[in-house]
């Protein structure tokens, strides 16, 4: 079987091709792409009816430069999907239309084996996502609650962090960090990935790979041309802060709202 995985977070990839070779040696992971611009350029080439046409495609919903959706609105793919996604139940129910299945992040084993499973037994037919009733049902208004906290170990100590106190949370080495309004700096056990689907999105925005920040820790834009823009952050990152260019036009948008 051959499978195209669709994730911007390595880590999250690597771990689900781990699980999908546990699963079957002969999985053959064909590639990963981290953006809809990569992934319509991809199977622009690899497409329906050619040769290295995959079989399964695993996508997580938010990429780098936008939704996955959006892959679909460019091209008439055919091929059955599988989302991964870091939202809760509310997002779930649309993802039951059409498609194989989903799966929450982070990926459980078991859960992974049996939406192969049921791939295997629909393989004879074609999977190809309602995207209008999915989209719908992301833009209606929905009783969501975000977190509200985070728990971080201090010592032999569990101390809890009021969201509203976070600046920003940024990755580094493989680990995800949470920096508060006053400075302080402490480890989370969720991706930046996981963390876009338990925050508001009114008052976070990922700008970049590494760092997803709160609007009120923005103090300054710099506007260097029309791609390029650096946020000056209170309190002041480890480094210097550009937002991505494919991310440029939504920033602006997300800041007006």
């Amino acid at each position: 079987m051959n499978v195209v995985i669709v994730e911007d977070e390595d880590r999250t990839a690597r771990q689900l091709e781990r699980m999908l070779k546990k699963y079957d040696p002969a999985i053959q992971v064909l590639v990963q792409l981290p953006s809809v611009a990569e992934a319509v350029s991809w199977f622009g080439q690899h497409g329906n009816g050619q040769p290295s046409h995959p079989d399964l495609a695993f996508m997580d919903i938010h990429l780098e430069d936008g939704l996955v959706f959006s892959i679909f609105e460019q091209l008439r793919l055919t091929i059955p999907v599988i989302f991964t996604t870091a939202y809760d139940d509310y997002m779930v129910k649309a993802f039951k239309v059409n498609s194989i299945d989903y799966l929450l992040k982070p990926v459980d084993y078991d859960e992974l084996t049996a939406a192969l499973e049921k791939f295997r037994t629909l393989r004879l037919q074609t999977s190809h996502p309602d995207l209008s009733t999915l989209i719908a049902l992301m833009q209606k208004p929905q009783d969501v609650r975000f977190k509200e906290r985070f728990m971080v170990n201090v010592g032999t100590k569990i101390k809890s962090i009021e969201t509203h106190q976070i600046a920003y949370f940024f990755s580094e080495e493989k680990a995800t960090f949470l920096v508060t309004r006053d400075g302080q700096l402490w480890p989370v056990e969720y991706s930046l990935d996981q963390l876009i689907g338990l925050l508001d999105p009114k008052v976070f925005f990922r700008v970049n790979r590494q760092f997803l920040v709160a609007r009120p820790a923005i103090q300054t834009i710099h506007v260097y041309s029309a791609a390029k823009l650096k946020l000056d952050l209170l309190p002041a990152a480890r480094q210097d802060v550009f937002v991505s260019q494919s991310r440029i036009t939504e920033f602006k948008d997300w800041l007006g709202r």
